[in-house]
């Protein structure tokens, strides 16, 4: 018998980020720094965890952001700091996936920063700008 190579399919990472396997095979695992499988378990690539999990901290998952809780920012401004785009954040808005303004008078919408770093944390997935 044959030891299957330790680490994980592509569908035990969807699961273990809690994102969709389709998002993995057809997003993530194209990133030019994804690591080459170690392996097959059945008709499944094997990847190695650590390697995967230092792939995504670096190039796909959302750096860190503090925000004021207590400051009103604008959609602007929450995409500069997260490095994504204010469209990004105006198309969640319209798809009801966004939370309604905390401060919609005036030129811009405004959002506390506790309510988009919330909006942040359940959003997740956002890929990094480059460049």
């Amino acid at each position: 018998m044959v030891d299957a190579p330790k680490g994980e399919t592509l569908r035990e990472i969807a699961a273990r980020y809690n994102r969709a396997y389709d998002t993995l095979r057809t997003r993530w695992a194209r990133h030019p720094a994804w690591p080459d499988s170690i392996g097959w378990r059945g008709r499944a690539k094997v990847y190695d965890s650590a390697e995967v999990d230092k792939v995504i901290a670096e190039h796909i998952a959302p750096a860190p952001v503090e925000l004021d809780p207590n400051r009103l920012y604008t959609a602007r401004e929450i995409a500069n700091l997260v490095g994504i785009s204010p469209g990004t954040i105006r198309a969640e808005v319209s798809k009801g996936r966004w939370p309604a303004p905390d401060a919609p008078e005036g030129v811009a919408n405004r959002w506390y920063g506790s309510t988009a770093a919330e909006a942040l944390k359940n959003r997740g997935g956002y890929h990094r700008r480059t460049g």
